[in-house]
């Protein structure tokens, strides 16, 4: 099937999109294998240790999402996107320097993670934006899927070019083929034109600062169903990072997996990533895009608690292997319609605040998350952590799916 034949395609901008976002994770499968795989092999990280490094890539989220959605609005949101590209390809190379000086610790990598998070939080926010305002509000379900699509390709390419490169480079020196890659996703964004009205200083220069923070968390606090899912999504959050947390050191540690097999049981990663965005619009046109965000949820749990159960029973590269599967469908699954709902809900003049918003109260959870995982890790064993996070993570399913909101929304909605 060609995957260019979608309408979304014949939008102006969006195909120049869709290859900036394949580019960009591209570098970012390697990334996210070569910054644990560094700290594990080279620094030799110990659990608690890479919970505090998972848990400074996500700081920032809590440090400045507010601040920032309100930059976010005051600002061209395209020109934001392609300085955290090039921001975050600069900061990359400070690891294969570091290694080459023989300088590189610890500390460094948690200062590379927090700038990473930093773009993720401020760069990130304005990339999604940028979505709604090339697609339009009523094809963001399909653009999100389309582009988990991209994501997917990325997973399944990805990891066998990390592996390669870690393989014959170190994982250090793989960092530079992420910051190759961005810059090509830098050259396709400034292809694209984004007609948007900047609301003028005059406007704003006379508001304070916090006169406008404080309005987009007024809007979400007026919003229940948005209050909902922060709280189901931000709850899945924490569960989701006690095995996150552990789960390459496991695979290293436990299941005896080398760099190489590390890396290529990521592939599965896209394998679940082309369920959740193949079918994603489907099931959500089926149950509703609230019913299939709960399910996503649920699909997650099924790999941490299978990476138990079924031990000894199945090779490991195969166990592990599944595990992903069931994370990137399920995330995808979940992530699709959660993006989709929130963005659907807002005005356009609240889409930055209401964002960063949202960001900063699912991600409240994640960071103490990261860092209980690595600590239970550390002093109860490794699957204390990824037993808490499966049967964490389908206590929040099933709580999610009793309420009344979410399992009822069916359709997106109009914004008032």
């Amino acid at each position: 099937m060609n995957i260019f034949s979608s309408p979304l395609f014949l939008i102006p901008g969006y195909r120049r999109m869709w290859l900036s976002i394949l580019l960009s994770n591209l570098g970012g499968q390697i990334t996210m294998l070569a910054l644990p795989l560094t700290a594990v092999f080279l620094l030799d990280a110990s659990p608690t240790q890479m919970g505090l490094l998972t848990a400074m890539e996500i700081a920032p989220f809590v440090l400045l999402s507010l601040p920032g959605g309100v930059l976010i609005d005051r600002m061209q949101k395209l020109p934001l996107y392609i300085a955290g590209e090039i921001f975050m390809g600069c900061v990359l190379l400070l690891i294969p320097l570091a290694w080459a000086f023989n300088v590189l610790t610890m500390q460094l990598m948690y200062v590379v993670s927090f700038a990473l998070g930093t773009v993720y939080t401020i760069a990130g926010s304005a990339s999604q934006i940028v979505l709604t305002q090339l697609v339009g509000r009523d094809k963001l379900v399909q653009a999100y899927s389309q582009n988990a699509i991209a994501g997917s390709l990325a997973e399944v390419l990805g990891p066998g070019m990390a592996g390669i490169l870690i393989r014959v480079f170190s994982a250090p020196v793989a960092l530079v083929m992420d910051a190759f890659l961005l810059i090509g996703s830098v050259v396709m964004l400034k292809g694209i034109t984004i007609h948007e009205e900047v609301p003028p200083r005059s406007t704003w220069k006379d508001r304070s600062f916090k006169e406008d923070l404080m309005k987009g968390l007024n809007f979400v606090r007026s919003q229940k169903m948005l209050l909902e899912m922060a709280a189901t999504v931000g709850a899945w959050q924490f569960f989701a990072q006690l095995a996150l947390t552990v789960q390459i050191i496991f695979a290293v540690k436990d299941l005896k997996l080398d760099e190489t097999l590390v890396s290529l049981s990521f592939v599965a990663l896209g394998v679940g990533s082309v369920l959740g965005g193949m079918a994603g619009p489907k099931l959500s046109k089926k149950i509703g895009p609230g019913p299939a965000l709960v399910l996503g949820i649920a699909i997650t749990s099924v790999g941490w608690l299978s990476l138990l159960i079924l031990e000894g029973y199945l090779p490991s590269i195969v166990l592990f292997s599944w595990m992903l599967i069931c994370f990137s469908w399920g995330a995808t699954l979940l992530f699709v319609n959660f993006l989709s709902l929130r963005q659907a809900f807002t005005p356009t003049d609240l889409l930055g605040r209401m964002t960063t918003t949202m960001r900063w109260l699912i991600l409240l959870p994640a960071g103490p998350g990261a860092i209980l995982g690595g600590w239970m890790a550390e002093h109860w064993g490794m699957r204390s952590s990824l037993l808490s996070a499966g049967v964490g993570t389908l206590l929040v399913a099933v709580v999610a799916y009793l309420r009344p909101h979410l399992k009822t929304l069916k359709q997106l909605p109009e914004v008032k």
